[in-house]
């Protein structure tokens, strides 16, 4: 296996080079041409590289979760959020009605128009007249699909939720103070 040197490794070597991470700044950025490295002692760097590198396995944690979701449930992406929406809309006592949808997804009534059809058409929502206006429709999802939501998605949340309440106040503050500094990064 060679390197971006050209040369192979020797056997000695070859154990590191197969652990570096991608997310190693001095991996991918040995010049520090992006991440100067060098206030940070290299047990810092380690556990920096630990956070990202635990951030990359939830993501794709998470996105398998979703999508074995979606799968078991026969839906896309907005379809699920749309879904759970009308879920929570319903526990709550309140009429969904597709343009709470189209405003809750950030799309068009249009785009929403098509969404329910097919959710109607599939059996996982029903249109229902609305209780004080006869011209327009609310939406509710059928028991059915309540209750597949509910093995699947929620039951993936619950264990979410209980994950985080293990942790101590100090830690779930600090928690937040990590998300809000990632969610900072990206504006």
């Amino acid at each position: 296996m060679a390197n971006n040197t050209g040369k192979t490794p020797d056997s000695s070597n070859a154990a590191a080079f197969r652990k570096l991470s991608l997310l190693d700044p001095r991996t991918i950025d040995p010049d520090q041409e992006l991440v100067s490295t060098a206030d940070f002692n290299a047990q810092d760097l380690d556990q920096i590289v630990e956070v990202m590198e635990s951030m990359r396995k939830w993501r794709l944690t998470e996105r398998k979760l979703n999508e074995a979701s979606q799968k078991y449930m026969g839906l896309g992406e907005n379809d699920m959020r749309a879904v759970r929406f009308m879920i929570a809309s319903q526990r709550h006592g309140e009429l969904a009605t597709a343009s709470h949808v189209a405003k809750h997804l950030g799309i068009t009534t249009a785009s929403v128009s098509r969404m329910i059809d097919r959710l109607v058409a599939n059996g996982h929502v029903r249109r229902l007249q609305h209780p004080e206006d006869r011209r327009s429709t609310v939406l509710e999802v059928t028991e059915a699909t309540q209750t597949v939501a509910r093995q699947s998605v929620g039951n993936n949340h619950a264990k979410r939720f209980y994950a985080i309440a293990e942790l101590t106040p100090h830690e779930r503050a600090a928690v937040i103070k990590f998300y809000a500094a990632m969610i900072a990064t990206g504006s």
